[in-house]
């Protein structure tokens, strides 16, 4: 009873600045660009960039040019041969290990200053949840975060590895006793036996809150189902939240509630190895606050401009409703007008509340049509609602022009039933796409492609194409969409497509 009283209070306390700042955003944004300037001015990057002479946002723009990896990589060779004052005061005390598509591995610093921001996004999360909701039973029972691997690797005295693992560290003391799976399991790199001795760990426990990426957290589910035989929501009475990041629940949402058998509440984060952006903060809309408060700074650039290379920056006081854009951070772990490659359209500006779109590189162009994650996202639920068929998983990608046979979009969908009415699921995708992209509905009704085919992959597929190229569990996720055919034909390669 005292620490349910204790954990309202603490709730509401931390609700009462979520609000406070959230209706603030122009003052909060400004001030944390004058401490992240001010910091920083006397970093070799402050200096080479002028930022004594910063007084104003314009200052910054003109002074500072957007960057991706690529740009900012001979600054971290340099904390990483381990000289200090580049990027940020000091050094880091950690690298996230993360890979890109074009640069390899990038190392993304993790400073004493930053790393508040990671930690405190889904603590005040939670709290916010608690202090809306008012529920705080979750308290007597278990919590899991099925992550990746907590080991860590060191270079010049700074620490190296996944985000989550990083996260492992800075559990809470009072949190470690209600946290599983144990650090042995959790150390375990081959994912399917570390998913086995995950459900071992957890089976015949009070599980109250369980956290992980969609795609991850079903597997676990499944794996339970099938050891005891009856859903989870009545092996685990008294589990009622679940939160996840990473990917958009929606096209997994109809599964989880299958596997669980009853509905609970979810909370859904944006957190990235640059910083943790945004959360979910009420029950009943699934759009994002954006954290203004929290050492980033943020911009934005529309992304029809940014793919005609016309990078117009702007803060978070001229955005608009309803226009994708790319989302550009300055943060306290010495990252400056960085290009997180995210893609998010803003649902509200009092406060700013957002939805992830996608990522910039994650779009289907090969016909000038330019779909986005969130639209093949939607297309699949919209499927889903009227066929009443359940998705474990799915890809698109294009079908090019071959003899006198048209081109056109390629689905890959791994049902969870069998025997799905695949027609009936492609025409209803293929004409929510053409209701959400007039491009994509121009091209159709001007016969430049052809409409949608839907290819099912057997069951497993995805993970066994995950397992395939040494991605399965952990932080990986399966692309929605892409350009190419590499995904596409590697399924086929594997033999796990069965051909419409």
């Amino acid at each position: 009873m005292a620490a349910s009283l204790l954990l309202k209070l603490i709730a509401r306390i931390t609700a009462f600045n979520i609000r406070n700042w959230s209706l603030r955003p122009i003052q909060t944004q400004e001030k944390q660009f004058k401490y992240l300037i001010n910091s920083a001015k006397k970093t070799s990057f402050g200096t080479d960039h002028n930022f004594q002479k910063i007084s104003s946002y314009k200052d910054f723009v003109n002074n500072v040019p957007v960057r991706e990896y690529e740009g900012i990589r001979p600054y971290i060779e340099r904390v990483k041969n381990g000289e200090r004052n580049i990027l940020w005061p000091g050094r880091p005390i950690y690298f996230a290990l993360t890979s890109g598509t074009t640069s390899g591995s990038k190392y993304i610093p993790i400073t004493k200053e930053s790393l508040k921001n990671h930690l405190n996004g889904a603590k005040n999360a939670i709290l916010n949840y608690v202090d809306q909701t008012k529920k705080t039973s979750f308290i007597k029972g278990k919590f899991i975060f099925i992550q990746g691997s907590p080991l860590l690797d060191k270079m010049s005295e700074i620490l190296i590895g996944r985000l989550s693992g990083i996260s492992a560290h800075h559990i809470p003391f009072y949190m470690r006793a209600k946290m599983l799976p144990s650090w042995k399991t959790n150390i375990i790199e081959d994912w399917e036996t570390k998913l086995e001795r995950i459900v071992d760990e957890t089976i015949d426990k009070d599980m109250t809150i369980i956290s992980g990426i969609p795609s991850w957290v079903q597997m676990y589910f499944e794996k339970i189902v099938e050891k005891k035989q009856k859903k989870v929501g009545t092996i685990f009475k008294n589990f009622n939240l679940f939160i996840y990041g990473g990917v958009n629940y929606k096209p997994y949402e109809k599964k989880f509630k299958s596997l669980i058998g009853r509905k609970i509440d979810s909370i859904e984060l944006f957190p990235a190895s640059e910083g943790f952006y945004a959360f979910q903060d009420r029950q009943e809309s699934k759009d994002l606050l954006l954290i203004l408060n929290d050492g980033i700074f943020y911009e934005f650039i529309e992304e029809k401009k940014y793919h005609s290379n016309i990078f117009d920056r702007i803060p978070i006081a001229e955005v608009g409703l309803n226009i994708n854009y790319v989302l550009i951070v300055s943060t306290n772990a010495g990252l400056w007008a960085y290009n997180t490659g995210d893609t998010i359209k803003f649902t509200s500006l009092n406060p700013h509340r957002v939805i992830v779109t996608g990522r910039v590189a994650q779009f289907l162009s090969a016909f000038g049509e330019h779909v986005i994650v969130k639209e093949v996202e939607l297309a699949v639920e919209e499927a889903c609602t009227k066929t009443g068929e359940i998705v474990n998983e799915f890809t698109v990608a294009p079908k090019f022009k071959k003899g006198n046979e048209m081109a056109y979009h390629e689905w890959f969908v791994e049902f969870a039933q069998e025997n799905p009415d695949i027609h009936t699921f492609e025409t209803i995708i293929d004409l929510e796409l053409r209701k959400q992209n007039k491009y994509y509905h121009d091209l159709i009704a001007g016969k430049i492609i052809a409409k949608a085919k839907v290819n099912m992959v057997q069951n497993g597929g995805f993970n066994k194409y995950m397992k395939s190229i040494g991605k399965l569990g952990g932080q990986n996720k399966i692309p929605k969409i892409s350009n190419n055919r590499k995904l596409a034909d590697q399924l086929n390669k594997l033999n796990l497509v069965i051909h419409n």
